[in-house]
């Protein structure tokens, strides 16, 4: 689901209109859920994380320079949040430093709900390849915008976006045991 934001709610809740910040928040919770649940697993955790990046974000809402970056902004603030807590959990994941695993075995399940297969196989990537699948295909981020949010380069994003499809389909091919139309994908 592909959520537009009011630039003009952006430009009020800089001037310090506090129903605008809340509306604005309010369209954005359910993404900055998916990300920090992607990130942290824990319940508590995330909306921890959700509540430290609404009280920086509301802070410093008034710098934000380009508002048409409002949505990107919060993504970032959310994902140092998680990272945050994550260091407080002495469990550190640093996006450049975790290294490739084993392509995972994973098996489709037989009652045909395929989107909640695909989430699955997803939340079982690498950290860093899951992040950037994430934002790519669930949080509808652009290669650019993903880039700016994990502060590394646009290759570096696509790289990221090619070895996870590849371990996707790899493990989808495994779990089919038959030939599998690459078209339909």
């Amino acid at each position: 689901m592909l959520i537009v934001i009011d630039e003009t709610d952006i430009r009020k809740a800089q001037q310090g209109d506090r129903e605008a910040f809340i509306r604005l928040f309010r369209q954005l919770e359910p993404e900055m859920y998916g990300l920090s649940k992607s990130i942290l697993k824990q319940d508590a955790d995330c909306a921890d994380a959700m509540q430290e990046a609404t009280l920086k974000a509301f802070k410093s809402i008034a710098g934000l320079k380009q508002p048409q970056y409002f949505k990107t902004w919060v993504l970032r603030i959310v994902i140092n949040e998680c990272n945050q807590i994550l260091r407080n959990q002495k469990r550190v994941v640093m996006m450049a430093d975790v290294p490739e695993p084993e392509p995972e075995k994973l098996s489709c399940s037989d009652s045909g709900d395929i989107g909640s297969d695909i989430r699955e196989k997803v939340s079982r990537l690498d950290d860093k390849l899951r992040i950037v699948t994430e934002l790519f295909y669930f949080h509808d981020q652009s290669v650019k915008q993903i880039a700016q949010v994990l502060d590394i380069s646009e290759t570096a994003v696509r790289t990221r976006l090619h070895r996870a499809r590849s371990r996707l389909m790899k493990s989808y091919a495994k779990s089919q045991k038959g030939d599998l139309n690459y078209g339909s994908i």
